[in-house]
C-alpha cells in the first residue's frame, strides 16, 4: 500500500511540474513571439508610418528594455520570490502591447515596445529560473531544450503570424492578440504556480546600481545605433556616449562591490564557467540577432516572397533548431556530458553566416533555406546549453541573479547586434538606394523612405532591380563579418569545465530546511 501511494505522489508531482512547465512555456512565447513577430511586418509598418529611417529602434527598443530589466528581477526574484513577479511582467507586457496596437506614429510604437521590453525582460529571466526551483540540473537538460524550442516555435511563428496579421486583419493585430494570451498565462502562472516557502526578509534595493546600469546599458546601445549613420563615429556625440557608458559602467561596478544587496555581484565573475559562458553566450547574441532579425526584410525586398511567404521560410531553422535544442537536452538528462554541445553550435553559426554570405537575387530559395537551417541547428546546440551550465555552477539562492546575469550580456550582444547591424544595413541601404534609383528616388511616391515589398513588385523592372540589389548588397557583406564571432566563442567555451550536473536542488534558506523541503547544505554539498 504504501507503495502505491508514493506512486501516486509520484504522479500527482509530476503532473503538477508539467502544468507549471507549461505556464511557464507560455510566459516564455510571449516574450520569444514579440521579439521576432513584427520583422515580417517591419517594412509594411515603416512604409505606413513613413518611418523607414526609424526601422532598427522597432526591434532595437523591446531588446534595450529587456536588457535592462533583467537583472532586476533576477536579483528580486531570489529574494521576495517569483511568482507575483511573474504575474508584474505579465501585466507590464500586456500594457505595452496596448499602446503598441494604438500607436499612431512611429514614436508611439518605439514607445510600446519598449513597454513591452520591460515586462518580456522578466518573462524570459523568471521562467528559466523558475525551473531551476523546481528541477534539478541533471533533470534540467530536457526542460531546457524544450524552452529552447519555445525560442525555436516563436522564430518561424512569429514572422509567419506577423505576415498573416499583415496581409489579413492588419498589423495592429500582432499587439492585441498579446491580451487572451496574457491572460492565460496569469491565470495558469496563478492556480498552477507553487513555489517551495522562502524566508521572508526586507529586501535591500540597489537603486544606485539599476539606474548606473540602465545608463551604461543604454550609452553602449545608442553609441551602436548612432554611429555611423545619425552621427560620425568621431563625433562629439558619439564619443560622449562612448565616454558616458564607461564612466557609468566603472561607477556600476564600484557600486556594486560596496552594495549590500547587488543587482549584479561582482563575485559571479569569480566563476570561470560564469566567465566563459557569458562571453561566448554574448557573441552567439550578436550572430543571432544581427543576423535573424533582417532576414525576413531580406526575403521580401529581394525574393518577393510576401509577408506570410518569409515566414514559412524561416521554417527551416525553427525544425533544426527545435531539433538540436530538445535532442541536446535528453542527451544532456540521460549522459551528464554537456561540454561539446555549444562548441559545435558556435562553429555551426559561424558556417552558416559564411554561407549567407554569398547569396545574391539569383540564389534559389531552397538553398537559402538550408543555410538557415544550419544556424538554426547551431544555435539550437548552444543557447539553453549555456544557460543550463552558468546554473549547475551556482546554488539556488542565487540562481535568479546568475542566470540573469548571464541573459543580461547575451542580450547585450543581441541588442549591439541588431543596432549595429541595422544601423550599417540602413545606413547602406540608403546610400545605395540613393546612387542607383534615378534622382535619388525622389520620383517614388512616398520616397525612398515609403518602400515597401509590395511598392517595390508593383514597379517596372528598371526600377525594381537598382532596389533589389542595394537590399542584397547592403547586407549580404554583414554576415561576413558577423562570422568570426561564432570561431571566436567556441575558442572561449572550449576552456569551460565540466562540472558534474548536481542530482539536487542546493537550497539553504532557514524556512526551507525547517519545513523539510531543503536538505542540510552539508548533505546537498557532498552528494553533489
Amino acid at each position: 500500500m504504501s507503495q502505491l501511494n508514493s506512486v501516486r505522489s509520484d504522479a500527482r508531482k509530476e503532473s503538477g511540474l508539467l502544468l507549471l512547465f507549461v505556464g511557464l512555456m507560455l510566459s516564455m512565447l510571449l516574450a520569444a513571439l514579440n521579439q521576432m513577430i513584427l520583422s515580417t511586418a517591419l517594412p509594411t509598418i515603416v512604409g505606413e508610418l513613413n518611418g523607414v529611417d526609424q526601422m532598427l529602434w522597432v526591434i532595437t527598443a523591446y531588446i534595450l528594455a529587456a536588457t535592462i530589466v533583467m537583472p532586476i528581477y533576477g536579483k528580486l526574484g531570489d529574494l521576495v520570490g517569483r511568482k507575483s513577479l511573474l504575474l508584474l511582467a505579465i501585466a507590464i507586457f500586456m500594457a505595452g502591447s496596448v499602446v503598441g496596437g494604438l500607436a499612431p506614429n512611429m514614436e508611439w510604437l518605439i514607445a510600446g515596445r519598449a513597454v513591452q521590453g520591460l515586462g518580456g525582460g522578466g518573462l524570459m529571466i523568471l521562467s528559466q529560473a523558475i525551473i531551476a526551483d523546481v528541477v534539478p540540473a541533471r533533470e534540467r537538460g530536457k526542460y531546457m531544450g524544450a524552452m529552447g524550442g519555445v525560442f525555436a516555435f516563436a522564430s518561424v511563428a512569429g514572422p509567419l503570424l506577423g505576415g498573416w496579421f499583415t496581409e489579413g486583419p492588419g498589423w495592429r493585430w500582432m499587439f492585441w492578440i498579446n491580451m487572451p494570451l496574457g491572460v492565460l498565462a496569469i491565470v495558469v502562472v496563478l492556480f498552477f504556480l507553487h513555489l517551495p516557502a522562502r524566508e521572508r526578509v526586507h529586501p535591500h534595493v540597489d537603486v544606485a546600481g539599476m539606474v548606473l546600469l540602465a545608463i551604461a546599458t543604454t550609452s553602449l546601445v545608442l553609441v551602436g545605433t548612432w554611429g555611423g549613420t545619425q552621427y560620425p563615429w568621431l563625433s562629439t556625440q558619439i564619443l560622449g556616449l562612448f565616454a558616458l557608458a564607461v564612466i557609468t559602467g566603472a561607477l556600476f561596478v564600484a557600486v556594486e562591490r560596496r552594495a549590500k544587496e547587488p543587482i549584479l555581484p561582482m563575485n559571479l565573475f569569480r566563476e570561470r564557467n560564469f566567465v566563459l559562458t557569458t562571453a561566448g553566450g554574448l557573441l552567439i547574441g550578436v550572430t543571432m540577432f544581427g543576423a535573424i532579425g533582417y532576414l525576413p526584410t531580406y526575403l521580401q525586398m529581394v525574393t518577393g516572397a510576401s509577408a506570410t511567404n518569409a515566414g514559412l521560410l524561416m521554417i527551416p531553422m525553427m525544425g533544426a533548431l527545435i531539433l538540436t535544442s530538445t535532442g541536446s537536452g535528453v542527451l544532456v538528462s540521460k549522459t551528464g556530458r554537456y561540454k561539446w554541445m555549444p562548441i559545435v553550435g558556435s562553429v555551426g553559426v559561424s558556417v552558416a553566416l559564411l554561407l549567407l554570405s554569398t547569396i545574391t537575387p539569383t540564389t534559389p530559395v531552397w538553398l537559402i533555406c538550408v543555410f538557415i537551417a544550419i544556424m538554426g541547428a547551431g544555435l539550437g546546440l548552444s543557447m539553453q546549453i549555456l544557460v543550463l551550465i552558468v546554473q549547475n555552477t551556482f546554488p539556488n539562492r542565487v540562481v535568479g541573479t546568475a542566470t540573469a546575469s548571464n541573459n543580461y550580456f547575451r542580450q547585450i550582444g543581441a541588442t549591439l547586434g541588431s543596432a549595429v547591424i541595422g544601423s550599417l544595413f540602413t545606413a547602406r541601404v540608403g546610400e545605395l538606394l540613393l546612387e542607383r534609383l534615378p534622382a535619388g528616388g525622389t520620383a517614388l511616391q512616398g520616397g525612398a523612405n515609403s518602400l515597401t515589398p509590395e511598392l517595390v513588385n508593383a514597379l517596372p523592372e528598371a526600377l525594381q532591380l537598382p532596389i533589389i540589389q542595394s537590399y542584397n548588397d547592403a547586407l549580404t557583406p554583414l554576415f561576413l563579418y558577423m562570422a568570426p564571432l561564432g570561431v571566436m566563442a567556441a575558442i572561449l567555451l572550449a576552456f569551460v569545465h565540466e562540472k558534474a550536473l548536481s542530482t539536487v536542488i542546493e537550497r539553504d534558506t532557514r524556512v526551507e530546511r525547517e519545513a523539510g523541503i531543503a536538505p542540510d547544505p552539508a548533505q546537498t554539498n557532498a552528494v553533489s
